[in-house]
């Protein structure tokens, strides 16, 4: 797979997904993804990107167990593919090179 990068929102929910661990779906990943930056996120725009992720092989997904809750409807659970956790990696990699560059600049208060 060529490395094309990640979209700013695409990188919020991978994460997303890795820290819920197991327990990503697509309300979850909304309220991580809203939590951590203060936005008001669609949870239609969250099922988009989780599935066009999967469809670059950087998530996969299965079905959960059926509660009563959801009136016995199932969860579809993502978790990231090791493809997935080194295209995280390698973004990861890149801001954090090139807050290295950034030269120390003096503002006044």
């Amino acid at each position: 797979m060529k490395n094309k990068g990640l979209g700013e929102f695409e990188e919020l929910v991978l994460l997303a997904v890795c820290i819920l661990n197991g327990e990503a779906y697509g309300i979850s990943v909304k309220e991580e993804v809203e939590k951590h930056t203060g936005r008001t996120i669609l949870l239609g725009a969250v099922h988009i990107t989780l599935y066009r992720l999967q469809d670059k092989g950087l998530l996969q997904s299965e079905m959960g167990g059926n509660t009563e809750k959801r009136g016995d409807r199932r969860k579809r659970l993502f978790k990231i593919t090791d493809i997935g956790m080194r295209q995280l990696r390698a973004s990861q990699e890149v801001r954090q090179e090139m807050w290295r560059l950034i030269p120390q600049l003096k503002f006044s208060v």
